[in-house]
């Protein structure tokens, strides 16, 4: 069964609310760049190559109205690790520049996405053996993208070419990206899963239980270093203590040359409220101080190998 995070319909952009999932599913019209970036922030849409595609979408929505200088402004001050949204508006501003048409060119953003995600699938589901039991952390899959999906899209594609594997999903604190949206699209896809608390994947490596590890990017520099949800980096220390391969996956849209340097990548915090309850259920006392970094850096040496559309990546080759 088809997943879609989003639909262009030309005036409007229809966005698959992700904060409601799995209770239920709820569209959002968004008509102008102010809805699209509040979207954004609010994580009602998620995932660097999916909020790249939307904010492309917001900027034509947005300059209908504004000039594109405050459009870029509005949308680019959301989240600041994901760099496929400064990829993507970058680009539609320089359509503009030369003339271009700025809706077909979102469209060819989107376009670009979904089939770049499909040859990361063919390329990536390679490493993929029959009888694999495969660990994944948040949701990468086609709600996180233009469709099929990155580190979830080489799962799904592996299970397409009758590839009997197991998946276990990282419930993935304080949002639940792999129990409200990993696990529901894996069922949707009837992919065989099991949701896992964060703290339990160690001790299933330890007792052999997984035989490698697929992650998404949100941001990867020069040197291969990774920025991706929070939790991430703990996953690649335990898979280099138990000998477990451990491969990133994403478009070539989410490498920043710019940045040289981990240190240099932008951390997104987020309010320690989102940490404390979920979806109006209290874990922790008002005036108790908390700490929500929504993402940690890998550094290149943790991974195995990059996936991308290009082919695959080594980081000590980079």
């Amino acid at each position: 069964m088809e997943v879609k995070a989003f639909y262009w319909k030309g005036d409007h952009l229809l966005l698959l609310d992700q904060r409601d999932l799995p209770d239920k599913e709820v569209w959002l019209k968004l008509t102008d760049h102010f809805e699209v970036a509040d979207a954004i922030r609010s994580m009602a849409v998620r995932g660097a190559p999916a909020i790249g595609c939307v904010a492309a979408y917001g900027f034509v929505l947005g300059i209908k109205k504004e000039k594109p200088e405050k459009v870029l402004a509005v949308l680019k001050n959301t989240r600041p690790t994901a760099y496929n949204l400064f990829w993507a508006l970058n680009r539609m501003a320089k359509a503009l520049k030369e003339g271009k048409d700025i809706e077909q060119e979102a469209i060819n953003i989107e376009k670009e996405d979904y089939n770049a995600n499909k040859r990361i699938g063919q390329i990536g589901s390679k490493f993929i053996k029959d009888g694999m039991r495969i660990l994944t952390h948040c949701n990468t899959g086609a709600l996180a993208t233009a469709g099929w999906g990155t580190a979830l899209g080489v799962i799904r594609s592996a299970h397409y070419s009758g590839k009997k594997i197991h998946v276990f999903v990282n419930e993935t604190r304080p949002y639940m990206q792999g129990a409200r949206l990993t696990a529901w699209e894996l069922l949707k896809e009837g992919i065989p899963h099991t949701l896992i608390t964060d703290m339990t994947a160690g001790f299933l490596m330890k007792k052999g239980l997984i035989d490698a590890i697929f992650v998404g990017a949100d941001r990867i520099t020069k040197k291969g270093d990774v920025a991706n949800k929070i939790g991430t980096y703990t996953l690649s220390v335990l898979a280099k203590t138990h000998n477990i391969p451990f491969y990133v996956v994403a478009p070539t849209s989410t490498f920043d040359p710019s940045i040289k340097d981990q240190d240099e990548i932008p951390v997104e915090e987020r309010s320690g409220d989102e940490i404390k309850s979920f979806k109006g259920c209290k874990f922790a006392p008002d005036d108790t101080p908390a700490l929500h970094l929504a993402f940690d850096i890998t550094p290149a040496e943790n991974i195995t190998a990059i996936i991308t559309e290009e082919g695959v990546i080594h980081p000590k080759d980079l």
